[in-house]
């Protein structure tokens, strides 16, 4: 329960950071004041100004923005893919969700980071090529939690019941096998997002994630590592909020393991 309420804690201060940049932020995140460039944290710029003189906070609230945006969809092409693919493998004659399962472990061989790399060199580095990158490299984990959970409930007796009685396999899949699968996909939702925060800041520090002007945590830091020597206040505030946002989701996803899985009832 200790778990799940940090992780549930540190999701919510990039959630809140995040939905306050759209009403309001300290300063204009895009404007560029060389009058102040590369300033320390005072009472009108809390964290302090980068080498282009924009207010670091302003920054890191908008770049909330972009964080959970990637976030977001990465996990959801991720899940809509891999969630179906996974259950036909589980529901499927041997053959097939072998053949199935083959291909998902081909795709295992792309890490997200490279596969957004060969995107970006193809169709162009920008946020949506980042997303659908992450998202397609991250659908081998869903389909593998799909169809381990659907072959569990397969075996259970109210299905077998369900079949003799002649109910079609998408019933069967849409009443029986996707509610009890439903916490193992919500587990992996959460621990996809962090694995999507993190290759999303990866690639905007190479250059192939979110474009400039559009402030991100990934690029903050590439834009840091020549005055990290001088300035490390400008490495350690995107560094942290990247920190932040990973611990959070990982405990969030630790925790609600914990509370949905049957099995560890007894230790919570």
């Amino acid at each position: 329960m200790r778990t799940l309420g940090t992780g549930a804690i540190l999701v919510g201060l990039v959630v809140v950071a995040a939905l306050v940049s759209f009403a309001w932020t300290p300063h204009d995140p895009l404007q560029v004041d060389a009058a102040i460039r590369l300033l320390g944290p005072t009472g009108d710029h809390v964290l302090g100004t980068d080498k282009f003189g924009r207010d670091l906070l302003s920054q890191i609230m908008v770049g909330a923005r972009t964080t959970l945006y990637v976030g977001v969809v990465a996990v959801g092409v991720a899940a809509v893919i891999g969630t179906p693919l996974g259950i036909l493998a589980g529901m499927s004659p041997r053959w097939l969700g072998e053949f199935v399962m083959r291909v998902n472990d081909l795709l295992l061989a792309f890490p997200a980071l490279l596969l957004a790399i060969m995107f970006g060199a193809v169709f162009g580095a920008d946020t949506l090529t980042a997303m659908i990158a992450i998202g397609i490299a991250t659908v081998p984990s869903f389909a593998r939690i799909a169809r381990s959970g659907t072959l569990q409930v397969m075996s259970t007796e109210y299905v077998l019941a369900a079949r003799a009685a002649g109910r079609p396999r998408l019933a069967i899949a849409a009443r029986h096998v996707l509610p009890n699968i439903g916490g193992l996909l919500i587990v992996q939702c959460s621990v996809s997002f962090a694995i999507a925060v993190l290759s999303e800041a990866a690639l905007s520090f190479l250059g192939f994630g979110t474009r400039p002007p559009t402030p991100s945590w990934g690029r903050m830091l590439q834009e840091s590592q020549e005055l990290l020597a001088v300035q490390p206040r400008l490495a350690l505030v995107p560094g942290i909020a990247i920190a932040v946002a990973v611990l959070g989701f990982n405990l969030l996803g630790d925790g609600l393991r914990d509370r949905l899985d049957p099995k560890l009832a007894g230790h919570r």
